[in-house]
């Protein structure tokens, strides 16, 4: 079996295959298919292990390396899998599990609707500001106990914020909680892309999607129940507690997968062998002995040196990628239109309109994720059908990111269509079945397009997969704390008809032409590098 690579490695790969002589080339047997189809030579096979030797001072055994978590077996790369998409369960259910709750919280707290919008939106301000650290430390140490401890810091704060109806603690305790369960979000894909290479990039991401988008739903109807049978305060605590069983069981059954880091285990391992002495002694030996192991130096210099190198390389992929910024934007306006939504859905069928109890409007939010899951689950592996196509199509030796864009399309045409229909559906006060087709349209037009970009994101970064998407998510998020705060403006000037006819307009206006320029001028733009390269590297 082959070792499916980074878009990195590949092109280092490639540079260096283009070196040997016409005799070596035809000596290497092809013995089986990379990612994207493209046929992996034995003498391309060894290149790849001899570069990883010179990045992280260790290598695998062989293209069959049982160690390497691209030959795990299904079982564990879909159990590692559902850990982290419960993990991702948890960031979503948190982001909207108040908004039934929004009326009680006005006022226990005494805060205006406005206020109250606040304390739902800055959740969103730390699922920007989160991935920053998650990705650093992640790609620093790997991503198992980055995830372990942010789950942890997510349960101190998320049980702290209720307390003692202070406003104040309320939107600092959301801000720390967005930022602890943005290690969900921020390391999920990139631990896929850790075990399945790009041909199942779709399928991958389907495991990873399985349970969040579920969130949408489950988090509304957990809080609508919890907040008229029980206390609101009880919204988070519950959500705590789950938090904390899903820290322990991710304790027992996530293994690292970040192969950098593995292979710098490794490569301790194998030094301290050489030397004769255990892991243990090497570090109080001396500095010479020490100087001999590529592992992360314990000294607080040198961890602050690493740390802020990787810390600045997302913002550096900001500046220094194009592509990032495109990506960056498309992601902005997909989801800030989402969380506009995801905003008010429930005050729309607890209001006038339609009259419902807080655990009737939660229902409701079960129609966001059967949009959800049909575009996740469903249009997962129709998005690898269309990218092993169009590889065939275009030959394999072309295969890239913009074979994503196509499966785009559908999905930034489904929104637009989902928000006019849910919009005026609910202005006429039609039956709310009605209004709940509309909105399932619109969410699964939302996550048909999100899930393309990530998936085109994933394909370029790599290695750098954590970096590029916290490059990607601070203005995403950004953009998801700022949509909901003028939400009851709008739809108090407007109704919910030119409402969300203004959404559903501005997404056909910033919305519809990323897809063209994606496929038009996406090869250019991740050609493009400002100030070269040099400060990907450690």
């Amino acid at each position: 079996m082959a070792i499916p690579q980074s878009p990195i490695q590949m092109n280092t790969e490639n540079n260096r295959r283009e070196d040997m002589s016409p005799g070596e080339l035809e000596g290497a047997e092809t013995n089986t298919n990379g990612p994207s189809g493209v046929p992996v030579t034995d003498t391309e096979a060894q290149l790849h292990l001899e570069e990883l030797r010179k990045e992280h001072g260790a290598t695998w055994d062989g293209p069959d390396d049982p160690n390497n978590p691209y030959n795990w077996s299904p079982l564990r790369k879909n159990s590692i899998g559902i850990l982290y998409s419960l993990g991702g369960l948890t960031t979503l259910m948190s982001a909207s599990m108040i908004a039934a709750a929004l009326e009680d919280i006005i006022r226990d707290l005494h805060i205006s609707p406005s206020t109250a919008q606040i304390v739902f939106s800055t959740y969103f301000l730390g699922l920007g500001f989160g991935p920053f650290i998650m990705a650093a430390s992640s790609e620093m140490y790997g991503r198992k106990m980055v995830w372990v401890y942010a789950q942890l810091f997510y349960v101190t704060w998320n049980t702290l914020s209720p307390v003692g109806n202070s406003t104040a603690l309320m939107i600092v305790g959301r801000l720390m909680s967005g930022i602890g369960s943005s290690a969900g979000n921020t390391l999920t894909a990139p631990v896929m892309a850790d075990m399945y290479g790009e041909e199942d990039r779709g399928k991958s991401l389907a495991v990873a999607s399985l349970l969040p988008y579920l969130g949408p739903a489950l988090g509304p109807i957990l809080g609508g129940v919890i907040t008229q049978f029980l206390n609101w305060r009880w919204v988070f605590w519950i959500m705590s507690i789950l938090n904390v069983v899903l820290t322990l069981l991710g304790l027992v059954f996530i293994r690292e997968s970040y192969t950098p880091a593995l292979l710098r285990r490794k490569a301790a391992k194998e030094a301290a062998a050489a030397v004769g002495i255990s892991r243990a002694s090497i570090c109080d030996s001396s500095t010479s002995s020490r100087m001999s192991v590529p592992e992360v130096s314990n000294s607080p210099e040198s961890f602050w040196q690493r740390f802020s190198t990787h810390l600045l390389r997302p913002i550096k992929l900001f500046l220094h990628r194009p592509i990032i910024h495109l990506l960056s934007f498309a992601l902005a306006v997909n989801f800030g239109v989402y969380s506009f939504l995801l905003s008010t859905f429930a005050t729309l069928f607890l209001g006038p309109h339609y009259n419902q109890s807080k655990s009737q409007a939660s229902l409701h939010y079960i129609t966001l994720s059967v949009g959800a899951t049909a575009a996740t689950q469903i249009g997962a592996r129709v998005m690898d059908i269309i990218y092993a196509r169009l590889a065939k199509h275009y030959s394999s030796e072309e295969a890239r990111p913009e074979f994503r864009v196509p499966y785009m399309v559908p999905g930034v045409i489904l929104a637009a269509v989902g928000a006019f229909w849910y919009g005026w559906a609910a202005e006429y006060k039609v039956h709310w079945a009605v209004v709940d087709v509309g909105a399932a349209v619109f969410t699964m037009g939302n996550f048909v397009a999100a899930q393309a970009i990530t998936a085109y994101q994933l394909d370029e970064f790599g290695d750098y997969a954590a970096s590029a998407g916290a490059a990607c998510r601070m203005p995403m998020y950004t953009a998801g704390f700022a949509f909901p705060i003028f939400a009851p403006k709008l739809y108090d000037a407007l109704g919910y008809g030119w409402g969300n006819s203004v959404i559903g307009l501005l997404w056909i206006v910033l919305g519809w032409p990323i897809p063209v320029v994606m496929w038009v001028w996406g090869r250019k733009l991740r050609a493009m590098r400002f100030g070269g390269t040099h400060w990907m590297k450690e």
